[in-house]
């Protein structure tokens, strides 16, 4: 069933937005064929422009149904009403099977996927009308409009498109970025400001990533760390970058045991090729099937890299035929179906898990549980995420995050801390993130919830009652929305996790619409991705580095990076569940 709804979607949900597709630089004595290079041209080789920096995000939707919502529709209901009334944490609701390194895993993912930039300062802002005695203490409530791309004659009549400022493909360009410039910034020396020349990335004595020298609101921000991709940084995403910052240092010396004579650039760039692919066989294989802790969960994603036949038969005979069901996606030939490779609109919507990250963090000593620190969101954010390591050890954190857990993916449990943000730009203003999630979907036309199932072929609930089974939220939800086609999209996945009739299997930690578009989008970052099909090879990735991208995992990674840790991990089935406490 999973395989037969993916191939349909494949076939039906895959629409191509480009008209002009930018150009591609032609690389200077680069081996494209063997590398990625930094902008995510050349990964089809064909197309060369396909996935790079500036690229349009596709749809997954009929072109016809994603015109932006405009005038008072925009506004209908109230995003703030909804942020208030549906989205806002009462008290948090955790994941009790789950920690918050899963939380902070996917935003470490889709930073590498994708990001629609800086917002059109040229345009009239949104101002979102505030209810009547609603308490924000800022005044006017301004979001600036999504930039959008330049309109071309090819474009008439069609929806407004955007590009994506960061590469499409699953390159790991959060740690490396998605220009030359950025790359080489993070392999610079902090002390020499020089190109390090042995393939490695920055990182300081302490082992810790450097710090950029970076400027807010005209003043120096000196504790913002430096990575490929840092924007809204918090503690979690400097964990996951640290770590695999190191893991890039640990993957060069590696092939340089192997290969002593080859230069520094050779071992960057087949490092980097070995670390993406690890960081998407962990998101594959580990990541999805812990947030899908189900048999259909775990089957659907260990399948999208193993095949059916599993690991062990894999890696003892190799596949069999070229296609992916039985063999697993790696190592088939590329497709890109019915339009060029592009991270979606609809995709992008399917992501906004924010409900995953906690308001408040326990931050506990390893050996015995004690706690160290209790903190806010806002103080483990930004800058001031690099002061926690003033205060409690780098292990400590990530035993912390380990033993902790993040937030349901349901109504009434958005981070409130989320909801009263400063935007830390020189507008110096506050937003509601939920408000801006809601507002984000209706002006880039992504359809809402009833619309969306039904263009993904399935049940669109003809009441709030088929919506959800919970009857205070039903009550909630006609105090919003006048029908339950007006619900949002996001609003309505929330809504989805406690239904009976289109919910999820016990276990997922996300709703059944999201799982939809996942099937297609998880498949096709692989199977459009030269580097995990024709060019998943050792002649490639040289064959250490393909031995490790097979033999590795997150908790390899971990024992690596952090051996103190390993007692607390030992047993647990996947690394994203929560580890043993220290002191039991």
């Amino acid at each position: 069933m999973i395989v037969g709804h993916r191939v349909n979607m494949r076939r039906e949900n895959l629409l191509d937005t480009q008209t002009v597709p930018p150009p591609a630089p032609q690389p200077d004595g680069f081996d494209v064929r063997g590398m990625r290079t930094a902008d995510g041209s050349y990964n089809d080789l064909s197309k060369s422009w396909m996935g790079m920096v500036g690229a349009r995000f596709g749809r997954n939707m009929p072109l016809e149904t994603t015109f932006g919502e405009v005038a008072l529709r925009l506004f209908e209901p109230n995003p703030r009403l909804i942020s208030t009334k549906l989205l806002a944490r009462r008290e948090f609701v955790p994941v009790p099977h789950l920690n918050v390194l899963a939380a902070a895993w996917i935003q470490f993912m889709v930073h590498d996927w994708l990001s629609h930039g800086s917002n059109d300062k040229d345009m009239t802002p949104y101002t979102v009308p505030l209810p009547d005695g609603d308490p924000w203490p800022y005044g006017p409530m301004t979001v600036l409009p999504t930039d959008p791309d330049k309109v071309h004659p090819e474009d008439a009549g069609r929806p407004t498109a955007y590009t994506n400022v960061e590469t499409s493909w699953w390159d790991a360009s959060q740690v490396y970025g998605s220009s030359l410039q950025r790359q080489r910034l993070v392999r610079t020396d902090p002390e020499t400001s020089r190109l390090l020349d042995d393939g490695k990335l920055a990182i300081l004595p302490n082992g810790l990533l450097p710090l950029e020298n970076k400027t807010v609101r005209g003043k120096p921000s000196p504790n913002l760390e430096l990575a490929g991709v840092n924007g809204n940084w918090w503690i979690g995403l400097s964990v996951l970058h640290t770590i695999f910052a190191r893991e890039h240092n640990a993957i060069v010396d590696r092939l340089r045991l192997e290969y002593p004579q080859a230069e520094g650039e050779w071992l960057f760039q087949k490092a980097r090729l070995v670390n993406a692919a690890l960081m998407a066989k962990i998101h594959t294989v580990e990541w999805t099937p812990a947030l899908m802790n189900s048999p259909q969960g775990r089957m659907a994603m260990r399948g999208n890299f193993w095949g059916m036949m599993g690991e062990q038969f894999n890696r003892a005979y190799g596949r069999i035929g070229q296609g992916e069901v039985l063999s697993g996606i790696p190592g088939s030939p590329a497709d890109h179906h019915a339009a060029p490779y592009a991270m979606t609109e609809e995709f992008t919507a399917s992501y906004r898990l924010h409900s995953l990250i906690p308001d408040e963090f326990s931050f506990r000593r390893h050996a015995n549980d004690e706690e160290l620190l209790h903190v806010g969101l806002g103080a483990v954010a930004g800058g001031d995420a690099r002061n926690i390591y003033g205060r409690v050890s780098f292990d400590d954190v990530v035993y912390s995050l380990g033993t902790s857990h993040p937030g349901a993916l349901v109504l009434h449990n958005f981070p409130n801390h989320l909801r009263q943000l400063d935007r830390l730009d020189p507008s110096g203003v506050h937003i509601d993130m939920a408000v801006v999630d809601i507002l984000r979907d209706r002006e880039r036309g992504v359809p809402r919830y009833c619309e969306f199932r039904r263009r993904i072929d399935a049940h669109a609930p003809k009441s709030f009652e088929e919506l959800t089974d919970d009857p205070d939220w039903q009550r909630e939800l006609k105090e919003v929305y006048d029908t339950v086609e007006d619900v949002d999209l996001l609003v309505g996945t929330l809504a989805e996790s406690k239904c009976r009739l289109h919910g999820t299997p016990p276990g997922f930690g996300f709703s059944d619409t999201a799982f939809r578009i996942f099937i297609l989008m998880a498949s096709r970052r692989l199977k459009s991705d030269r580097f995990f099909t024709d060019d998943f090879r050792p002649e490639v990735y040289t064959p250490a580095g393909f031995a490790w991208v097979q033999d590795n995992s997150l908790g390899t990674v971990m024992q690596r990076h952090c051996p103190e840790l390993r007692l607390h991990f030992a047993d647990v089935r996947n690394m994203f569940f929560p580890w043993a406490k220290g002191g039991t």
